[in-house]
């Protein structure tokens, strides 16, 4: 299905062209389009001052390459793209882009302005060799609901451009608690253009979750059951396909972890228990106390910047439980963290749909330029983009999506719930469809497949289906038909192998 999408917005930027050739701002912005058909997918990462975007970014990155104090550069939106050489561009709101020197201090990249305001910048493009970088370009994005109106309203005006498609195919937004602040963001970003081709393309993202529990070892239990009962709030769920608890800072301190970390840690390890929760009640106890002797004042300040006294806590906990090595420890750490279940959420939600997200930008923004720049000649132009939206099944079953979590839909809520699973809701992998156990085996999957199509044709052939579910009805058995001819097709590729 995927490559037929990406042929069909290919050749509806292809057809515009021709229409629009001689008006050098469209033709520009539609081989923009066109690029960005064979770019990995434009992820935003959004939210309030001080909700941990930034952190978030280089735990997902797995370097410390996104400032994360309160400088220039958390004024600026910020692209991190995939390239072989390190590499930083300063694109100015007037003039020619220029390079900016690479710095690092303590491990960490540090951008210099070289004197340029914030004021002045349209965006930093930052080109750097990390593996996770190959399959999405991340943009860090200023807070929301900053102080300063400028910085919130350059955040608003890049993720909700009002008269064209987004910058971005997908955001997370970070969140420290739910707030009507964070749903009208949230509403604002599905009402763009993008947003009204109808999908929901958001993740939200509780953030700093080890301080739901004041730091506690369990605060992750606690923040999981306060996502869980968001992620069923009826006004989240027709904005986010899911809430994901994360402890940012022990998520990027874990991806980054160092020696020295590593043997502060054990050195706390080496203390009883009764001592180390004496000294971890606070933050100021735990610098001022004197045990273990060879952990210098230096030592415990960076124990603390890095890793919080959650992070500390979690830490101490499994060296002294069978993590005495660094990696496995670091591995583990990340796993707690909920890093590791948030990446899992952005593969099956947004990667498996990357190439149907990429095309619907490219339709959106053609069907923004007949809207915008009417002239004679795009009736056929404007027939081809309705061939297409028409004939791509990703697009009916990310509209259908929208409407099973907005408006419903005129099905029982056990049909509902099936058809939002069938059509990808939890994953466009074929067992999250099919609400199979990942290891299940593609005779036991196809199955499965073939029982639901059945069903959901009794249910679509049904006097007692209401008309205006018979639609649905259709989505979910092509859903299922397409699940079959994958199964088919793999196995046609397997015989002739």
């Amino acid at each position: 299905m995927t490559p037929s999408t990406t042929a069909g917005a290919a050749g509806l930027i292809r057809e515009a062209l021709e229409v629009y050739g001689d008006d050098a701002q469209a033709a520009d912005a539609l081989r923009g389009y066109a690029r960005r058909l064979a770019e990995p997918l434009r992820i935003a990462i959004a939210g309030m001052v001080k909700a941990g975007k930034s952190t978030l970014l280089n735990a997902i990155i797995g370097e410390e390459i996104a400032p994360t104090d309160t400088g220039e550069c958390t004024r600026i939106v910020t692209w991190y793209r995939h390239g072989h050489t390190p590499r930083i561009t300063l694109h100015p709101v007037t003039g020619e882009p220029r390079n900016l020197p690479l710095k690092r201090v303590d491990g960490r990249l540090v951008f210099a302005l070289d004197g340029v305001e914030a004021e002045e910048v349209e965006r930093l493009d930052v080109e750097w060799p990390a593996p996770a970088l190959q399959a999405m370009t991340l943009i860090d994005t200023p807070g929301i609901a900053s102080v300063s109106q400028d910085v919130s309203a350059r955040s608003i005006r890049f993720l909700t451009p009002e008269d064209s498609a987004s910058e971005a195919d997908a955001v997370i937004y970070l969140m420290r608690h739910m707030h009507a602040s964070d749903l009208r963001f949230l509403e604002s970003f599905r009402d763009t253009a993008a947003g009204r081709s109808g999908t929901v393309n958001a993740i939200a993202v509780l953030s700093r979750a080890d301080e739901v529990g004041a730091g506690r070892i369990d605060s992750l239990l606690s923040a999981g059951s306060i996502a869980e009962r968001y992620s069923r709030d009826p006004n989240l769920r027709k904005l986010a396909l899911g809430v994901v608890p994360v402890a940012g800072l022990l998520a990027q301190s874990a991806r980054t972890l160092r020696q020295p970390d590593f043997e502060a840690l054990q050195l706390l390890a080496t203390l009883d228990r009764a001592a180390r929760e004496r000294m971890l009640l606070s933050a100021d106890r735990f610098r001022r106390s004197r045990e273990p002797v060879a952990l210098t004042e230096e030592a415990r300040s960076s124990l603390l910047e890095r890793y919080g006294l959650f992070g500390i806590r979690l830490a101490v906990v499994l060296i002294r439980n069978g993590y005495p090595e660094p990696t496995p420890l670091a591995h583990e750490l990340a796993r707690r963290s909920g890093l590791d279940p948030l990446l899992e959420v952005l593969d099956r939600q947004f990667q498996a749909r990357a190439e149907a997200l990429k095309a619907r930008t490219v339709l959106v923004a053609v069907g923004n330029l007949l809207d915008t720049r009417p002239r004679e000649g795009t009736q056929e132009l404007a027939a081809s983009l309705e061939r297409v939206q028409a004939n791509a099944h990703e697009f009916r079953e990310l509209r259908l999506l929208a409407a099973l979590r907005t408006a419903g839909v005129d099905l029982a809520p056990e049909l509902a719930a099936e058809a939002e699973r069938l059509i990808g809701g939890r994953g466009a992998a074929a067992s999250l469809r099919l609400g199979m156990a990942p290891d299940s085996g593609p005779d036991v999957l196809a199955a499965e497949a073939r029982r639901c199509l059945a069903r959901w044709r009794r249910v679509a052939e049904s006097p007692l289906t209401a008309r205006s579910a018979v639609e649905t009805c259709r989505v979910v058995i092509r859903s299922c038909e397409g699940v079959l001819a994958d199964f088919a097709a793999r196995d046609a590729q397997a015989q002739s192998a």
